[in-house]
């Protein structure tokens, strides 16, 4: 059985994800698909990889993970761009060459890498290219073909661009990377960062104002009562902002009580005792 997963930022009120996954069942009868998410913002190749780095442990070896974000080759030009497969822990990952990998990999390095040149000869495959090129190479690779039997290995790929956390002195900078559909605030900033200060320093979360702040991190949201705030990392280990039992078309989620967006900042100040931040409190 064939486990093939799709990532797109097509939304659902169009015909898009049906002609995929209709692809994918003409090409591949037996296979077992699964949506990862169709509501990345459109062009968000960041938010894609955050999306698939979330979760393609769960899945089994073998698994083909289809990305049709920003999927349109390019084909003249200075920025050329080409669908690209990627071998990485016995999975595969098909994208378009418009900075997912580097997203997706960070600072890992890919177990092989491979652009589809010839779709210079199949310029058809340009229109609609998730289901006319991507889903296809998911085809060779579910047949068993070697991708060095279609494709032309590369050591090069894009990067998008990525915030990451910046820690300086007693403070870490961080910021909201992703908003879930529960509108929590998924950040940047991770368990190791906040280990880096080492086990009970007092800290303050802020963001968007001094109204807002936090200065516990819990394990579980309903730790707190009801409608309140509350920070915890995630399964990801990623620092998260929410409200317990908030969510977006009820009491709102922790985005909009806040007027929290993608990318605003989130800061942490630890505040050691002795420390001059800790003697300065003593006196407000």
């Amino acid at each position: 059985m064939q486990i093939v997963t799709l990532t797109s930022d097509t939304g659902l009120q169009d015909y898009y994800v049906a002609a995929m996954k209709g692809a994918i069942l003409n090409q591949m009868p037996q296979a077992t698909i699964i949506d990862i998410s169709h509501d990345i913002r459109p062009f968000d190749v960041a938010n894609a990889a955050f999306q698939l780095r979330c979760c393609y442990q769960d899945f089994p070896k073998g698994t083909i993970h289809v990305i049709g974000v920003d999927s349109e080759p390019i084909l003249e030009g200075e920025k050329i761009s080409l669908p690209c497969i990627m071998s990485f822990k016995g999975q595969f990952f098909i994208s378009n060459d418009n900075g997912f990998f580097g997203s997706f990999l960070d600072e890992e390095h890919p177990d092989e890498l491979y652009q589809y040149t010839d779709i210079y000869q199949h310029r058809e495959m340009v229109k609609f290219p998730t289901k006319n090129c991507l889903i296809p190479l998911a085809k060779k690779i579910a047949d068993g073909n070697p991708l060095s039997s279609f494709a032309t290995v590369t050591n090069s790929y894009r990067r998008a661009f990525m915030q990451k956390p910046v820690i300086e002195h007693l403070t870490i900078r961080g910021n909201v990377i992703h908003i879930d559909g529960y509108g929590n605030l998924i950040t940047n900033i991770t368990k190791a960062d906040f280990q880096r200060f080492g086990e009970g320093i007092p800290f303050t979360i802020k963001y968007l104002n001094k109204e807002y702040f936090i200065d516990v991190v819990h394990e579980t949201y309903n730790q707190v009562t009801m409608g309140e705030r509350v920070a915890l990392f995630n399964s990801s280990d990623l620092l998260e902002i929410a409200i317990n039992r908030g969510a977006n078309g009820s009491t709102g989620g922790a985005n909009k009580l806040f007027g929290m967006r993608q990318g605003d900042a989130v800061h942490v100040e630890f505040t050691p005792k002795g420390s001059k931040e800790d003697i300065k409190s003593l006196f407000e």
